[in-house]
């Protein structure tokens, strides 16, 4: 009989984090513990989701998980974001977890950053999705229910018009050709709010449409448990943001 692993979950408050929690929820190997999610501690949102953490704590409430959240920096140097994600999962570790799961799906690079990292504290990771085609997941997804917003899009990939938008059908018939449906290259971000992991739907009301756009930083900062890309080249473009604001 194999012995239950303790496990921390990556909580990005996105679509890809909620169907692989699905998957490991119904895995009898792992026992979630904690949700992690990385904050940015200037704005006390989730990194590049740009969602509110009063939202992000709701999700957490309506799995029915406690939440660790993880604050850095607006834009931290890797030393920096790598000393703060050592000391988080050292303090995991002191509770007997040794195992940490993602929603990648098929980021080679940014799956063996993570496993660099991890391997340093004796963590293992655990990718419930990885490989699985993203046409596949985006209709699993759908058909169970799940329910997400586009709160955050990349202009090199998408317009402002996709940005808040529910993802459905219809939604993934509009995307280009050159957009991957799950986003997985970092053209967009999503939250999630309802669907079978969640007690009860998350309620929110839509706030404004905002335009940033980011330095290109010095080295790969996209490489965190809240990101879904190592992709630094799309600090060159601006991200179109969807504020959601929590009923």
């Amino acid at each position: 009989m194999s012995t239950i692993k303790k496990a921390i979950f990556n909580w990005s408050s996105g679509k890809d984090s909620a169907l692989a929690l699905y998957k490991i929820l119904k895995n009898p190997d792992y026992k979630i513990e904690y949700l992690l999610t990385t904050v940015n501690q200037k704005y006390q949102r989730i990194s590049m989701h740009g969602v509110r953490t009063e939202l992000l704590q709701a999700q957490a409430e309506g799995i029915g998980l406690p939440l660790k959240i993880m604050e850095i920096p607006e834009m931290p140097s890797m030393e920096i974001y790598e000393n703060v994600l050592t000391e988080t999962l050292s303090d995991f570790k002191k509770l007997g977890i040794t195992d940490s799961v993602f929603g990648d799906i098929f980021l080679e690079d940014l799956r063996k950053y993570r496993e660099e990292q991890l391997a340093k504290i004796g963590f293992k990771g655990v990718f419930p999705i990885w490989k699985i085609p993203t046409k596949e997941l985006i209709q699993e997804f759908i058909s169970l229910n799940f329910k997400t917003i586009v709160v955050c899009v990349n202009e090199r990939y998408l317009d402002k018009s996709f940005v808040g938008r529910i993802i459905d059908q219809d939604f993934i018939n509009d995307l280009p050709e050159n957009v991957d449906v799950c986003g997985e290259n970092g053209e967009f971000h999503t939250f999630t709010f309802d669907g079978p992991i969640f007690s009860k739907p998350i309620e929110f009301e839509i706030g404004e449409t905002v335009y940033r756009k980011y330095e290109r930083p010095k080295s790969n900062e996209n490489s965190n448990t809240a990101c879904d890309t190592t992709d630094d080249s799309a600090f060159d473009f601006g991200f179109w943001y969807c504020d959601l604001i929590k009923k």
